[in-house]
């Protein structure tokens, strides 16, 4: 019932938030008259909102969205978290590939995309593969750290009782680890959401990250503009929802492993 309480204060805490800045922007949209290819009311929003939502197009372009995003995370945190662990479990490999990956890591994702789409062209593939660069290197970085933050007494004892490397890797490096993982689990949905926007952004004809671009670009649909972040906004926050949720469920499911 605690919970539950904690909960429903924190949606009633959010839901408030949500009506003062509505009635902030009612009220700066009133009183400085602005046109709405500047700023929009929440009304047209909202209406422009249910248009899109009616005739397919806010679905049509947010399950391109999703189905990009949804790929560069399969595919970053596969590719991260095996060579994360490589990495971790071998420090003279790290010392050869290291100074790469920090110069990768360097160059902004946006210089990248062109380069990706040139080589896998404009469709899905390419953004999917976009979405997973942009998550890649911290979900790396989290890998190494979780696996190198298993105690050496416990390797010294899972060694004593003759645990083959799979072993070790089941019951021990991945529950240590998990909490890190997971965390670099809920950064990770948002930058794959970022990925695929930008890879949108570079070359695409269905996408949010097309439609934010058409509507500020060509058809100065702001309100339309407002519909498509809004949505973006709410599939990177349900993402991040969904990972935490999964990550409460999982770490009590290790502690009460580890106090029975």
């Amino acid at each position: 019932m605690k919970r539950w309480g904690q909960v429903l204060r924190q949606g009633g805490l959010s839901l408030l938030g949500l009506l003062v800045f509505l009635a902030l922007w009612e009220g700066l949209v009133r009183w400085q008259h602005y046109p709405p290819y500047i700023l929009p009311p929440p009304e047209l929003v909202a209406h422009k909102f249910r248009v899109a939502l009616a005739d397919g197009t806010l679905w049509r372009h947010t399950r391109v969205t999703l189905i990009e995003v949804l790929g560069g995370l399969v595919i970053g945190l596969s590719a991260a978290t095996l060579l994360g662990y490589i990495l971790a479990k071998y420090p003279l490999l790290e010392r050869l590939v290291g100074p790469y990956v920090v110069a990768a890591q360097a160059i902004p994702v946006v210089a990248i995309a062109p380069l990706i789409i040139l080589w896998a062209g404009s469709g899905i593939w390419s953004k999917m593969l976009v979405a997973a660069l942009t998550l890649f290197f911290p979900t790396l970085v989290n890998t190494m750290v979780g696996i190198r933050s298993v105690e050496q007494d416990y390797m010294e004892l899972m060694r004593v009782l003759n645990a083959n490397r799979w072993q070790i890797f089941r019951l021990l490096e991945l529950p240590a680890a998990l909490p890190i993982l997971l965390g670099g689990l809920k950064v990770g949905t948002a930058l794959a959401v970022i990925g695929a926007v930008v890879g949108e952004f570079v070359a695409a004809d269905q996408g949010l990250g097309f439609l934010i671009n058409l509507t500020s670009r060509g058809t100065l649909d702001t309100a339309l503009l407002f519909v498509a972040i809004g949505v973006l906004a709410f599939m990177a926050v349900s993402m991040y929802l969904s990972v935490g949720l999964l990550e409460s469920r999982l770490l009590r499911w290790r502690t009460m492993a580890n106090d029975s």
